[in-house]
């Protein structure tokens, strides 16, 4: 079958957002909205598991024209529905915004500001469970046996012990947690009211879905029938899953359009920082052992991830992450090794996909596993903002949108060594080639016999141009970009 994918997401730069944790407006009170609840953390203090924040929608408007700046064009929200967890993956009610966050018309609000500024949005769909506070799971705890919504659970006897010390769930419930419990997508009231959440708020005018955990609804017919009803609606909506290892399965075009790609996470951790990593807290998380790379070992792994795994089509709208709200911050695996991360992000920019930055990386935001990766936006502490990581993740986003060769180019592994790995990406007559030297002295880049292009410097305006016959030099623990003109 011949696979499509949504145009946009080829020239989209991500930008995550964590709700609760990114902005916090001052206008809860005024014009019909309801104050805000008073206990609330202090924005700022140190992440709890259980406690808020108080960041809203509203706050999130307020910052789009940062996000214009930083040259972000698509946001991805986490969970934004009514839930008692400040993460919100605890879901009580599919069809409404958390009231915290400002209610469905902050989020009305916050669409229309968003598109206006040709932000595309999507949201995060958490559909494999819901919570115990979900309508259908409250009448199971309400009425026992004999509630009509028995059928939307896997419940093993009864009554059901939802909030029993001790005692693991007698019902499915997502890693044995009582407060998740686990969706029965085999039945059909329970398929059509996941479809038609689904598909209400693309009505709505969103933009796409992220799937949580969508390999725990084992069941291709599901998916299948998701992304169609997804895509009767809006034929460019972009689905999105968070599959933490290879997914064939998934991306052959009749499920998914992508999946948070992982892959290049492990791949970018392990070179860029190497041995230098600090594992302490990856281990507990999906990204599990990260094998540290030399440059060799790096370019074969990108050549499977961007060559060998998927088509073409697919490779295009892979979401390419470093970090997310599931994993310790990036500085914090590579030790707070910041010329580390800043080639890490020069990599994601010049790689096919699309780049998705979570909220506060860009200015070099720390923390280790959930809750600590997930603190607040210092929006009042620009003292504590890395300025320089800023500048030059901007200037690399520039440089991804000037170049459509970094967008939609194909990928070829040029040369690699133990410490260098030198890769081309073309489109139509745009050439590109990236650079970098992880070693600690200088290497020689070599063009390669045919290399027939002229190819000027793109990130040092005093460098030299990348030609036939070429010999550079390459810094030690560096990047370098080469651009044709066409």
């Amino acid at each position: 079958m011949s696979i499509k994918t949504p145009e946009w997401v080829k020239d989209a730069i991500f930008y995550q957002i964590f709700p609760d944790r990114f902005a916090k407006s001052g206008r809860f009170g005024n014009n019909g909205y309801l104050p805000k609840p008073k206990n609330l953390q202090p924005w700022g203090a140190t992440p709890t598991y259980h406690g808020f924040q108080g960041g809203d929608l509203l706050g999130a408007i307020d910052k789009l024209p940062y996000l214009k700046e930083l040259g972000i064009n698509a946001i991805y929200l986490n969970p934004i529905f009514s839930s008692a967890s400040n993460h919100r993956y605890h879901t009580h009610d599919y069809l409404h915004v958390d009231p915290i966050l400002g209610g469905n018309r902050a989020f009305s609000e916050f669409l229309e500001a968003a598109h206006k500024q040709d932000f595309r949005v999507i949201l995060d769909g958490v559909f494999n469970h819901a919570s115990r506070g979900f309508f259908q799971f409250n009448h199971l705890m309400e009425c026992g046996e004999e509630s009509p919504y028995t059928d939307w659970f896997h419940v093993h006897n009864w009554p059901v012990n939802a909030f029993a010390e001790g005692q693991p769930p007698n019902y499915d419930a997502w890693w044995g947690i009582p407060s998740l419990p686990k969706f029965n997508t085999a039945s059909p009231a329970v398929r059509e009211f996941l479809w038609q959440v689904a598909t209400y708020w693309l009505k709505q005018g969103i933009d796409g879905w992220r799937l949580d955990v969508p390999n725990e609804i084992d069941d291709d017919e599901f998916w299948q029938e998701f992304r169609q009803r997804c895509k009767n609606i809006n034929p460019d909506a972009y689905i999105v899953g968070e599959l933490w290892g290879e997914a064939h399965r998934w991306l052959q075009g009749d499920q998914f359009d992508g999946q948070m790609n992982y892959l290049f996470s492990r791949a970018a951790l392990g070179f860029f920082s190497g041995h230098n990593m600090d594992q302490t807290d990856t281990v507990r998380t999906g990204y599990g052992y990260i094998q540290p790379l030399n440059a060799s070992q790096f370019a074969t792994e990108m050549e499977r991830i961007f060559n060998q795994l998927y088509d073409p089509e697919i490779v295009l709208t892979q979401m390419n992450m470093l970090g997310s709200h599931d994993v310790p911050r990036t500085l914090t695996v590579a030790r707070h090794d910041k010329t580390a991360l800043r080639l890490m992000y020069l990599c994601q920019m010049t790689c096919p996909g699309a780049p998705n930055i979570y909220y506060g990386n860009e200015i070099g935001m720390s923390g280790g596993h959930d809750p600590l990766c997930r603190g607040a936006f210092p929006w009042h502490d620009e003292g504590s903002w890395d300025t320089t990581l800023l500048e030059d993740l901007k200037q690399y986003i520039r440089l991804r949108h000037e170049t459509p060769a970094l967008r939609r180019g194909n990928f070829r592994i040029m040369y690699a060594n133990e410490c260098v790995v030198v890769y081309q990406r073309q489109y139509r007559a745009q050439t590109a080639v990236v650079a970098f030297n992880m070693g600690q002295q200088e290497e020689l880049v070599i063009a390669p016999p045919g290399f027939a292009y002229h190819l000027e410097e793109k990130l040092n305006p005093n460098g030299e141009p990348f030609t036939a016959h070429s010999t550079l030099t390459l810094p030690p623990r560096n990047g370098r970009v080469w651009v044709s003109s066409s």
